[in-house]
């Protein structure tokens, strides 16, 4: 019978595509990390997004109270949602990690005006897709984005959290982080913070989180072979999106020479 260490063997070829992307090599300057951050931005909400989506479901966040079944669901979910939503930042402030990241791209430079016109339309009460498109997000990242809410709006815990464990931020790879170490020798006021920023994720991550979503999958999938099927086939087209994600930032690098 298949389960969640099956899953994660057949996903090693997607994996392999996005982690040795040729997208990496190209990112040589402060000009083309801007590129990159503009795209990743609406990547970085929408791993908030499939986090709260969790927590939604797994735990109760209304009121009255009512005890959920799966207490040890909920236990997972709980204990990552404290450092994705309110980890340190370098000056010992509680921020998110998408805060963390609008900071870093303000260090730097990048142009957060699509990302926080797109946050303005959602408080608004526009849907997703149609503020992605209203705030001008990179076509990229729309789809990437969009593909993101269809997995929210399945309603299946176990595949948001597959989507969540095997598709999203462990995917920065090591070649990835040298290169912003090597830029921030160079411009180290501006990349200071982004650097803080990929440093707490490769420590978080490695350390607690991808432990414990690994877990949260497996008790969500149980040994249901539907289940599991469901979750590896969301996690193989997450890393597909991905690849499209970084192909797109690609392309635009090309375009700006």
């Amino acid at each position: 019978m298949k389960n969640i260490k099956d899953i994660e063997q057949e996903l090693m070829k997607e994996r392999k595509v996005v982690v040795e992307h040729s997208l990496y090599k190209k990112l040589r300057t402060i000009e083309d990390i801007k590129v990159f951050m503009e795209h990743h931005v609406f990547a970085v909400w929408d791993f908030m997004s499939l986090l709260k989506s969790l927590q939604t479901r797994l735990t109760c966040t209304r009121v009255p109270w009512l005890p959920k079944p799966n207490t040890q669901a909920a236990y997972f979910i709980n204990e990552i949602v404290v450092a994705e939503e309110s980890d340190v930042d370098e000056a010992g402030k509680r921020v998110s990690h998408y805060e963390m990241y609008l900071n870093a791209m303000d260090d730097v430079g990048a142009d957060t005006g699509s990302i926080r016109k797109f946050e303005e339309l959602i408080r608004s009460g526009m849907p997703v897709r149609e503020a992605l498109k209203a705030s001008d997000a990179p076509k990229a990242a729309q789809d990437f984005t969009s593909y993101t809410f269809d997995v929210i709006d399945t309603a299946k815990p176990h595949v948001t959290a597959a989507v969540f464990t095997f598709g999203r931020e462990d995917l920065i790879p090591d070649m990835f982080q040298v290169l912003v170490n090597d830029l921030h020798k160079k411009f180290p006021e501006k990349l200071k913070t982004f650097k803080y920023y990929l440093d707490r994720h490769i420590e978080i991550d490695g350390d607690e989180h991808g432990e414990l979503s690994l877990q949260m999958t497996a008790n969500l999938c149980g040994n249901d072979p539907l289940k599991i099927e469901e979750a590896a086939e969301a996690s193989k087209m997450c890393l597909q999106k991905r690849q499209m994600l970084w192909s797109g930032v690609e392309e635009n690098l090309i375009s700006s020479l």
